[in-house]
């Protein structure tokens, strides 16, 4: 069942998967007395070693030839002399040594202070108001983003957040090799994002090693409620699924925006890690965006947001968050064998079905009905094609050399004209590129809507109206 045998996704199971400092210290050793008397120090309270030749061997040689005369250009400075070596004041108690030295001091100390007061009192800069400290993570004159700034985003959006996740304990059982059922039991995360109890978490902690949905799923709350969930739906397109608890007014996260994500901003991970550590909280960056990975069993994931939050088993549904503590993603896996490579779904993908579940419809995901290849400057190289970006409507084979096949029969692609070859450059308004791919664009949209292509078709420039249509369930 989900966390138990789908490791890589970070949700447990009976089986969950997953500064040196130094500092030297430096002595000097300390001068030898003289061999003046004990009488003589205790009259005068001083002490004066006996001068002492400097060895020959300490003078290089270099020292002692003449130097060039300096450059009429070049300005000139000559050490002060260097001060007599004197031994250290060990007076006695009542000794009359102590009184002028520290007396000098403080009559100089005060002199200088009031020097560098009337200095500011003159510029202005004693009326200036305090700065205040920076609270927004960015630098703000000669001021440099603080880590606590960092902390008290984590914190904030901890506490925002924390409420609505959820720990999600499922119950059922799968077949084994022989035709036996055999018991699962896995724990996940969730996160309520609508008050009335929609919850939305992963396909995978939801059905069993067979792909079946569980028979007993179990909600519990940050705060120790429990409540019987039910599986609303799940998803056809991604790893995602929606989950109905029932019973009142629940805490909901915010939900954030995606599409403007940066590589570098701070991302706050929070969930379940082998399912025993409820609400438990990490954080890291976007390491990156756009990634494709291949999960057990197969299924292959599009446009993830890798970050390097610690996700472990038992982390898969549960939110990823942004500084201002919004819903951008849905952890969902972890690269195997590795440390701080995470993945969640962007939540930009997971909103329409978000929104089809509180309208009580059906969980469905568009269909155009087309085989594509993203465009990179490589491939507009190697494919001679008039433009930089877009997706290219086209089947490659592994050598990358096309193929037929690429529009699908009686697809609602098929059906508005497009054809083999055709580059797809936007879909509505939005521009089809490396942080815009195509699917992830499309996924945005409801089975039924009518959207408009924009196409280049050799030397053409094209716009063609299609309805999308409802993807297969079946659809690999």
């Amino acid at each position: 069942m989900t966390d138990q045998t789908r490791s890589p996704y970070g949700d447990p199971g009976s089986n969950p998967e997953p500064i040196n400092t130094s500092a030297d210290a430096f002595g000097k050793p300390s001068t030898p007395r003289s061999s003046q008397s004990s009488s003589e120090w205790e009259e005068t309270g001083v002490y004066s070693p006996a001068p002492e030749t400097r060895p020959q061997w300490a003078r290089p040689a270099a020292w002692d030839a003449p130097q060039p005369a300096p450059s009429p250009a070049e300005p000139t400075w000559s050490p002060p002399p260097p001060s007599p070596v004197v031994g250290r004041v060990e007076p006695r108690r009542g000794s009359g040594v102590v009184g002028p030295v520290l007396l000098s001091a403080v009559l100089a100390a005060t002199i200088a202070s009031g020097g560098t007061y009337l200095a500011l009192n003159a510029s202005g800069a004693l009326e200036r108001p305090a700065a205040q400290p920076n609270t927004t993570g960015t630098t703000v004159g000669a001021q440099q983003p603080l880590t606590i700034d960092e902390s008290s985003a984590i914190i904030e959006a901890a506490a925002k957040v924390s409420p609505a996740v959820v720990r999600i304990t499922v119950e059922g059982v799968s077949t084994n090799a022989f035709g036996g059922e055999i018991p699962e039991r896995g724990v996940g995360s969730g996160v309520i994002y609508e008050k009335s109890g929609w919850i939305l978490t992963n396909r995978h902690v939801v059905t069993n090693e067979s792909g079946n949905l569980v028979s007993t799923l179990t909600v519990e709350l940050k705060d120790g409620r429990q409540f019987d969930g039910r599986v609303y739906g799940v998803d056809t397109l991604t790893d995602l699924a929606i989950v109905k608890i029932e019973g009142g007014d629940f805490p909901s996260a915010p939900i954030g925006d995606s599409g403007n994500l940066k590589v570098g901003q701070l991302t706050i991970a929070i969930g379940s890690p082998l399912g025993t550590y409820s609400n438990t909280v990490t954080s890291g960056i976007v390491s990156a965006k756009g990634r494709q990975i291949t999960v057990n069993g197969g299924e292959t994931l599009n446009n993830l947001i890798q970050t390097d939050a610690a996700i472990n088993p038992g982390n898969s549904g549960g939110p990823l968050l942004d500084a201002a503590g919004n819903v951008i993603g849905i952890n969902t896996a972890i690269a195997t064998d590795s440390n701080g490579i995470g993945f969640a779904i962007p939540i930009n993908i997971a909103r329409p079905i978000m929104q089809q579940a509180v309208q009580g419809k059906d969980l469905a995901r568009p269909f155009i009905g087309i085989t594509f290849v993203g465009i990179d400057a490589q491939l507009a190289k190697d494919q001679k094609l008039p433009v930089q970006q877009g997706a290219l409507v086209r089947n490659l084979d592994s050598n990358g050399n096309p193929s037929q096949g690429a529009v699908r029969a009686d697809s609602p692609a098929a059906k508005a004209g497009v054809k083999d070859g055709d580059i797809i450059t936007k879909i509505e308004d939005q521009t089809i590129d490396a942080d815009h791919p195509l699917d992830a664009v499309l996924s945005q949209f409801s089975p039924g809507q009518t959207v408009t292509l924009s196409i280049v078709r050799g030397t053409e420039q094209l716009t063609v109206k299609v309805t999308l249509g409802t993807r297969p369930r079946d659809l690999s």
